[in-house]
């Protein structure tokens, strides 16, 4: 199960996936912080490691289900004399899926409306947490199915879902408030969902592509992303950086 371990492509993988399961988890830090805010001071800290705990549970229940199912490769069905599974179900629309979440996701944050929290009505403590248990299922999802479409080792998507919780629940406001100042960092990521969602689909309909290409993709990216933030960094800004619309808004 550990064998990956000797492998530097593993390495980079673990890293690689982990910092785009942080980053694509911006949505639900954001989304747990405005109903934590809603809560007496003194249980919005419970209530925050409890919801971040709660997405990875459900995170790695969801990836060993999928992880199972994607296993059953005998054929169902067959189209045009090409034989279907459930594993080339699971890859064409859980493909499909990321593809159709990371355009939504793009459009809501350049052109989307926001919706006041107080909307949600006034909750306890545990109407919070039931909120935050049914969001993760949602978010869920695709940060899963985006662990399978990146990595073949149960092991290296395991550990990646548990980094980026750690480092999620040690830094969830410092994170979200760089993504607030940096919106393209947020962009590249659903890009790259958009990336691995078609990989997903070409490998539902047998035709295998090399993570490795992947991996550069992601890594040259956001290696010339990161070298614009710091040359940007370094003179004045005549205008400031597009500000991305969330899904819900803190009340003024």
């Amino acid at each position: 199960m550990f064998e990956w371990i000797a492998s530097p492509e593993a390495w980079i993988a673990l890293a690689t996936l982990a910092a785009l399961e942080i980053v694509l988890g911006i949505d639900n830090i954001i989304f747990i912080s405005i109903l934590v805010g809603r809560l007496p001071p003194k249980q919005r800290e419970p209530a925050r490691f409890i919801g971040l705990t709660l997405a990875m549970v459900t995170r790695l229940v969801l990836l060993f289900s999928i992880v199972w199912i994607m296993g059953l490769v005998e054929p169902l069905f067959s189209i045009y004399g090409m034989e279907i599974s459930g594993r080339d179900i699971i890859l064409v629309g859980g493909g499909l899926f990321l593809i159709a979440k990371a355009t939504h996701e793009i459009h809501n944050s350049l052109e989307g409306e926001e919706e006041s929290a107080s909307s949600l009505g006034s909750a306890g403590f545990w109407m919070v947490l039931l909120q935050i248990a049914l969001l993760d299922i949602v978010f869920s999802l695709d940060s899963v199915i985006t662990a399978v479409g990146l990595v073949d080792e149960i092991s290296i998507m395991s550990i990646a879902i548990i980094l980026a919780v750690i480092v999620m629940l040690v830094a969830a406001k410092p994170i979200g408030d760089f993504v607030d100042r940096h919106p393209t960092v947020k962009m590249l990521a659903l890009s790259f969902l958009i990336m691995v969602g078609l990989t997903l689909v070409v490998e539902g309909f047998d035709v295998h592509v090399p993570k490795g290409y992947i991996y550069f993709a992601m890594a040259f990216s956001m290696a010339v992303e990161f070298l614009n933030l710091r040359m940007r960094s370094k003179k004045a800004r005549k205008t400031p950086p597009v500000k991305l619309h969330h899904a819900l808004r803190e009340d003024s």
